[in-house]
């Protein structure tokens, strides 16, 4: 099993929505390694969600439900999406504050390349975040 991170402002597409709707289709990403990075998803893989620019917190665990296909937004047929549902949400959201200030964690993906919407997670550190979270 593989672990990314997947950022969304939750004035587009929040947590919550995601629990509502039981499903989304994660499309719009138009930068080339978060493009790869959804290609690499694999059906059952766990995402973290992170709300970015607004709450700037990992809400909870979503896991993948439809590996990669072509985006439907994208005429073009460069661009992946695939379908997440949720899991779990946390606790207690886990700041991105927090994430710098542990050692472990602050050297993420997510945190070295703060502007890829669709990043990777070592085990070691979902399985940290999870601690943490839950």
């Amino acid at each position: 099993m593989n672990y990314w991170l997947v950022k969304s402002e939750p004035s587009v597409y929040a947590w919550d929505q995601l629990l509502k709707d039981g499903t989304v289709v994660w499309d719009g990403v138009r930068n080339y390694t978060a493009r790869n990075n959804l290609r690499a998803m694999k059906k059952g893989d766990q995402v973290l969600f992170y709300h970015s620019n607004e709450g700037l917190s990992i809400m909870g665990i979503a896991r993948v439900r439809r590996v990669a296909y072509p985006d439907p937004t994208d005429s073009s047929g460069i661009w992946s999406s695939v379908d997440l549902e949720p899991v779990q949400s946390f606790q207690q959201p886990i700041s991105l504050k927090t994430l710098k200030a542990d050692l472990l964690l602050s050297n993420m993906q997510f945190v070295k390349q703060a502007r890829l919407s669709v990043s990777s997670v070592t085990p070691d550190e979902f399985e940290r975040i999870k601690r943490i979270g839950l």
